[in-house]
């Protein structure tokens, strides 16, 4: 849950123009986000944010890379203290769908295609730094009957990307709703459940 800030500090304008809008964000969702709602929201004028971002564009993609950074934190808070090998990765999995359930509004605009992941610099090093979590979760492991082109860098990435694909995947079918659900509404099956149970080499 996002905390509601109290009352936005001088000299701090652009920290609190992004909480605003991930305040926003979460409780009336993306259609509510306007430059004026989010000022209203940090309590200052509508045309304050104009010192800080290039319009609306450039304050969404300021929020988004704040949830990247976030999303980076939750992956790593489940790795902290885990042995090298599976229980990383599956803490690592869990964290970055556990992040998608609990931010579901962030998460779509984190992957929006309203605007390129390289949209600014903070946003392209928020994305690296959420990125470089998997990256090193996916380094060693082995993928049954995959071929290995003898590049040890595209071997590297195709498994990253491979990685990447299942658990994000997996996130996307839960907040369209297409993953099967018992009677409660809870997923038949979590990530680690559809996670094939793939192994990591020796050295790791």
């Amino acid at each position: 849950m996002i905390k509601k800030q109290k009352k936005y500090h001088h000299g701090d304008l652009k920290t609190a123009l992004v909480r605003a809008g991930l305040e926003i964000l979460e409780t009336e969702g993306r259609a509510a986000l306007t430059l004026r709602a989010i000022a209203a929201r940090a309590g200052v004028s509508h045309t304050a944010p104009k010192n800080h971002f290039d319009g609306l564009h450039g304050l969404l993609a300021a929020i988004a890379a704040e949830g990247f950074r976030m999303h980076a934190a939750e992956m790593r808070r489940g790795v902290e203290g885990m042995p090298a090998g599976r229980a990383r990765l599956d803490a690592a999995t869990e964290g970055y769908v556990r992040f998608a359930q609990e931010h579901p509004a962030l998460f779509s605009l984190m992957f929006s295609p309203s605007f390129d992941r390289n949209a600014t610099k903070e946003l392209q090093e928020a994305g690296a730094e959420s990125y470089a979590v998997l990256s090193s979760i996916a380094k060693g492991l082995e993928w049954p009957k995959t071929p290995v082109t003898g590049d040890p860098r595209q071997d590297q990435q195709r498994t990253e990307m491979m990685l990447w694909s299942l658990v994000h995947g997996y996130a996307i079918l839960f907040l369209s709703n297409r993953m099967p659900r018992d009677a409660d509404g809870a997923p038949v099956f979590s990530v680690l459940d559809v996670m094939p149970r793939f192994d990591y080499g020796p050295d790791v």
